[in-house]
Formats: structure tokens, C-alpha cells, sequence
């Protein structure tokens, strides 16, 4: 039976790992800030899950005359406390699909579940307005697993997904993530363009889409 102080060490690193996997690279004293912790106790757990080689550190470079910053991401490992959904199972059902029936089996399964992702997707989001519907499909992402949000960016918005609960099965075939940022684009095509910026199985931190609002006529 763990101790309450093993307890609450446990607890404090998930605080951590949980704040770097929405908000990674960071400083440790962005995440102290938003953990409301001291800078001290901050430094401290950063290093605690550097040395069980759960986070890693980048130095950033000032765009001016500066230090550099020390800026902290999750590796693998902390990746993994963030787990798919019967990830195993799910690749080894891939991995049998595509034996059995071959591409145009595997491209029949993407199909299928974009069909019934726009059928949800295009009941849930219906705002006129850009923000709102964008607002909406967040909220859905959400449900799903993706710890989406959307955050302003210039004259737009960016689309983040801070977690992918289908990694395992997206890794084994990226035809899912093809048909989901098309399936987006296709929710958002009256109103704006959509276009992916970061990618989770390309060396990202999470899975983040640039979306710009179409041009009105007349401007």
C-alpha cells in the first residue's frame, strides 16, 4: 500500500507531465505559473522526471541578444503515460485487416469510421460563426480523447489536440489522420481553410491545425 507522500509525489508528477503535454516546450517557470507552484518545487519535479528520463530539455535560442532558454518536452516515456485505448489490440487488428483484405480493405475501414465522424461532426457543429463552430468540434475532439481547444492566432485560429487516443492506430496507418483533417476541412469549408502545422507523428508535441477564415466577398 503506497504512503500518502508517495501518494502525493505520484499525483504531483502526473500535475506535471499532464501541464507539458498540453503546454509543451516550457520553461519551468511557465509550469510552476500554471501549476501554481514554487519556482523551487517546480525545479525540483522537472528534475525528478528528467532524471526517469520522462521529460527533456531543449535550449531556445533568443531571436535578440539573450541566454538561451531552457524550454522542457515530454520523451516517449511520458508519452506513454498518456496511453491509447487498447493500442496492442488495435494494431495487431490493423495489422490483420490489412493481411486479410489487403489496401482496399484498410481504405473501406478509414471510409467507414469518416462517415460516421461527419454524420456526428456535421450535427454537432453548425455555428455560422467560425469561433463558435470551431468552439463546437473542439468540444467533440474533447469527448473523444484529443484534449482539443482552440486558441486565437493572427487573423485566425489554431485548432490543438494535446493527446491522440488513436496514435498507435494512426501510426500504423496514416490513412486515419488523412481522412480526419479532411473530414475537418469539410465541416469548416464555408467558412475557412484549414491546414495542419504540427503533427504528433512527425516529431510534434501534439497535433495542431491552422485555421484561416475565408475572405469575404467584397474585402
Amino acid at each position: 500500500m503506497q504512503s500518502h507522500s508517495a501518494t502525493t509525489e505520484h499525483s504531483s508528477a502526473m500535475r506535471m507531465l499532464e501541464a507539458l503535454k498540453k503546454q509543451a516546450p516550457a520553461s519551468t517557470a511557465e509550469l510552476a505559473r500554471t501549476l501554481q507552484m514554487t519556482s523551487e518545487a517546480a525545479r525540483q519535479q522537472i528534475n525528478r522526471l528528467a532524471e526517469q528520463a520522462l521529460v527533456q530539455a531543449h535550449m531556445q535560442k533568443p531571436a535578440g541578444a539573450g541566454r538561451p532558454r531552457q524550454l522542457w518536452t515530454l520523451t516517449a516515456a511520458g508519452q506513454r503515460h498518456f496511453p491509447d485505448a487498447h493500442a496492442q489490440l488495435t494494431v495487431q487488428l490493423i495489422g490483420s485487416i490489412q493481411k486479410l483484405f489487403g489496401q482496399q480493405g484498410m481504405d473501406s475501414l478509414i471510409s467507414e469510421r469518416e462517415t460516421q465522424s461527419r454524420t456526428r461532426y456535421q450535427a454537432h457543429c453548425t455555428a455560422p460563426q467560425l469561433a463558435q463552430r470551431l468552439a463546437q468540434l473542439a468540444a467533440i475532439r474533447t469527448e473523444e480523447g484529443y484534449m482539443a481547444h482552440v486558441e486565437p492566432h493572427g487573423q485566425g485560429w489554431l485548432l490543438v489536440e494535446d493527446h491522440c487516443p488513436i496514435c498507435a492506430a494512426a501510426s500504423a496507418c496514416r490513412g486515419f489522420c488523412r481522412s480526419e483533417q479532411a473530414l475537418f476541412q469539410e465541416v469548416l469549408a464555408d467558412v475557412a481553410t484549414l491546414e495542419r502545422s504540427e503533427y504528433l507523428l512527425e516529431a510534434g508535441q501534439r497535433c495542431v491545425y491552422v485555421v484561416q477564415p475565408l475572405q469575404q466577398p467584397g474585402h
